[in-house]
């Protein structure tokens, strides 16, 4: 950290010792994972040092916000409009929920067999470790997922400013129509909570802000189709992490300043690994800072991932939201329409899903996928099976796995994926 945080830190209740562990075990692991990547495009350095300051100066100018009077909203979710929140003078943060942490407390309060990523966001609650869960004015959480549904319920107890979402989980004219109730709910507790009534020229703006920060990750991902490979798949990880964040506007800039630099890189027709080498599309649950085990094992392996069909990844930015109402209620309902479109698993049936993926394995050029399961993530192991046999069907390649934050099963891990990449080959 370039300045001393720890009386901001101290105010926001964490704890300190615990933190101070954290940042010590993620400090040296992106040093080890990201900064020894060879040829890194010079576009990242801004990304590094975010990640270096992503407890330290975001922080501090999240709160610099509230103290001009501005609130911050936290979220688990991209069901959760951003648009929304940017529209009434808010601003949207993901929340921690990407590595293990304070599990012996998580456990009395949740089953052993719950998903990571759900304990995971307990475990920074309880361990005090997440500045940006202290400093929200509202967290919302959706249900998605059963497990998720029922821990908001423990969740409530440990803070005093939960709102929970409904979400439709089948795809029909009456989950349409729950899914609109429900935003326009969300709208007005936002407003409520901001005192700022949404405008039609405050939403438009907000659509806008938030289409060019997609438009910037899709150009990214179009220059991933190219081969040799212009950026690694962890890198790009990185920067569908940094999505959940960073201010819009500096991000959106950050992307489009790589991506200028990828093109030139597919001009010259170099890029991070050698030409041919075997192309992974992984696809799946998201993968939350700081959970880079994945992309890792794949990449040290001498495969690249030039794909995620994940929240974290395409399906959480893959459309735009048009901004062409006039009113405030034409645009809600623009709102409805794009993230009605995102084809998450707790949908049923979801062959939505399985198209997109064949479609980006297509698109992206990838010799193989990766089926990526958190353990107990019910929606997505459920669906990992038949989406095996389709894409084998297809004559692509799959391999699925099921695994945790832990580093427990690398060796087991890497066995797997380096004979399935030895396969491609």
């Amino acid at each position: 950290m370039s300045e001393d945080y720890r009386s901001m830190w101290t105010d926001l209740g964490l704890d300190l010792e615990a933190h101070d562990a954290l940042l010590g075990v993620l400090g040296p692991a992106y040093q080890d994972i990201y900064l020894a990547q060879k040829d890194r495009p010079e576009g990242m350095g801004y990304f590094d040092f975010v990640m270096s300051e992503v407890h330290g100066l975001r922080i501090k100018e999240l709160l610099d916000e509230k103290k001009a009077g501005r609130k911050i909203i936290g979220c688990y979710c991209v069901f959760v409009p951003e648009e929304i929140a940017l529209a009434a003078n808010a601003t949207l943060v993901g929340l921690c929920s990407g590595a293990d942490f304070a599990t012996e407390e998580v456990e009395k309060l949740l089953p052993r067999n719950t998903c990571a990523l759900i304990k995971s966001s307990f475990g920074f609650k309880l361990g005090k470790v997440c500045p940006y869960l202290e400093s929200a004015d509202m967290i919302v959480g959706e249900n998605t997922c059963d497990g998720k549904k029922k821990a908001y319920e423990t969740f409530k107890g440990l803070v005093d400013n939960l709102y929970v979402m409904d979400l439709p989980q089948v795809k029909s004219e009456q989950g349409r129509a729950l899914l609109r109730s429900e935003y326009l709910r969300f709208k007005a507790a936002v407003e409520a909570l901001t005192g700022v009534q949404i405008t039609a020229d405050s939403l438009r703006q907000a659509i806008r802000t938030v289409n060019a920060k997609r438009a910037a990750v899709h150009r990214l991902s179009a220059l991933r189709k190219a081969d040799p490979a212009p950026i690694s798949g962890l890198d790009a990880l990185l920067v569908n992490q940094v999505f959940f964040y960073d201010n819009p506007a500096r991000f959106t800039a950050s992307v489009e300043k790589i991506c200028d630099e990828l093109e030139a890189r597919i001009a010259e027709g170099t890029g991070v690994f050698a030409e041919k080498a075997p192309r992974i599309l992984v696809s799946g649950c998201p993968q939350a800072v700081p959970n880079w085990k994945l992309p890792l094992i794949v990449e040290t392996a001498g495969a690249v991932i030039v794909g995620e069909e994940s929240c974290v990844g395409e399906r959480g930015a893959r459309n735009l939201t048009d901004d062409s109402g006039e009113t405030v209620a034409e645009m809600m309902e623009a709102i409805v329409d794009r993230y009605y479109q995102v084809d998450c698993a707790i949908f049923t049936p979801n062959p939505d899903r399985l198209a997109h993926i064949e479609e980006m394995a297509a698109a992206y050029k990838a010799d193989g996928v990766i089926h990526y399961g958190l353990q107990f993530c019910q929606p997505y192991l459920m669906e990992s099976i038949p989406v095996e046999a389709a894409l084998e069907q297809k004559s692509i390649p799959t391999l699925r796995i099921e695994t945790d934050y832990s580093m427990e099963d690398m060796g087991q891990l890497k066995t797997r994926i380096e004979a399935f990449i030895e396969q491609l080959r």
